[in-house]
């Protein structure tokens, strides 16, 4: 028995048909009506050869790691460098008739196949940038450092892109306010407290990973939040735009993309999470919060929109809770 406020979401595929129902299977060519705000059920490299020419805007990818993994039945086996350098270059060769002139990239992989990624990119796309962020959690070791951080490769189909900077912008607290003849100089200063707005950059440490208590988490093993998928979707694509996972998982870029009134096409092969992802973007329907998100901005981790005093100190205190 699940704790009240355990929210996974962890229905059976025999629980959850009538999710698996709204999927859809391709082994043809189809048209993009076909496909449009879709799950596809099927593998990604027999799928791939059906799907519409150039009709990518924003391609996001969380491909399997080069790691012993068990997702549920799909079992993977670490192999060397360059076979998973191989296994990259792939599904990046089927993926490119896909892409529009001026689409976006990005890659998700841990530090030890980031370099192969990389490399594989370079070949294909212009590199912008590798962002590294902090998962929070990791499995801590006696003999080595903790692993608790991933990266992310921004990559672009040519030098003429997407970046909507002001849209990303990272909220933070500001200790020591700064005054000029009285008034705040680049924060703001309101009855929540101070705040700058600032930059982003390609260090992220305001992810938190999905837990029992979200609402978006899923018995899925590796979980991207729906946060930092919000990050990348709003710097790199426009309202209507359509967004592209190949490996989709639980379904977390194409509930974000649905939040933000983005397209979404996703392919999973494994039914369990075709029926999380499905069960996620009917429940985004009558929530389209994201957490970690809200006024426009990015709030720093374990943070929220609202402060509350303690009646007793008078201290301010930062919110914690499920929503942050």
């Amino acid at each position: 028995m699940k704790a009240a406020r355990n929210k996974t979401i962890d229905i059976t595929v025999k629980e959850g048909q009538v999710y698996l129902d709204r999927c859809i299977s391709i082994d043809k060519p189809a048209e993009l009506t076909t496909i449009l705000d879709k799950t596809i059920l099927g593998d990604t490299f027999d799928i791939i050869s059906f799907l519409p020419q150039e009709f990518v805007d924003l391609l996001i990818v969380d491909p399997p790691y080069n790691l012993d993994k068990d997702f549920h039945g799909n079992k993977y086996k670490k192999t060397s460098d360059d076979l998973y350098e191989e296994y990259t270059e792939t599904w990046i060769k089927l993926i490119l008739p896909l892409l529009k002139a001026k689409a976006s990239i990005y890659v998700c992989c841990d530090w030890q196949s980031s370099p192969a990624i990389g490399r594989v990119l370079k070949k294909y796309f212009y590199i912008q940038n590798r962002i590294t962020w902090q998962r929070e959690k990791g499995r801590g070791s006696l003999s080595n450092w903790k692993n608790g951080m991933e990266d992310i490769w921004f990559a672009t189909n040519s030098k003429t892109y997407t970046f909507n900077v002001e849209d990303v912008k990272m909220r933070r607290r500001v200790i020591a306010p700064y005054k000029v003849d009285g008034k705040p100089k680049d924060w703001e200063e309101t009855e929540s407290g101070n705040f700058r707005n600032t930059y982003p950059s390609n260090f992220w440490d305001d992810i938190s990973i999905p837990y029992w208590s979200m609402p978006e988490n899923t018995a899925h093993p590796t979980q991207k939040p729906e946060k930092l998928l919000a990050k990348l979707i709003l710097a790199s694509s426009n309202p209507g735009d359509i967004v592209f996972d190949p490996f989709l998982g639980s379904g977390s870029t194409s509930v974000t993309a649905k939040k933000l009134n983005r397209h979404y096409v996703g392919i999973e092969q494994n039914p369990q999470y075709c029926v999380w992802a499905e069960k996620r973007l009917e429940m985004a329907d009558t929530d389209p919060t994201i957490q970690g998100y809200t006024d426009g901005v990015f709030w720093e981790r374990n943070t929220s929109a609202l402060q509350k005093k303690s009646k007793k100190s008078q201290v301010t205190l930062w919110e914690l809770d499920e929503n942050v």
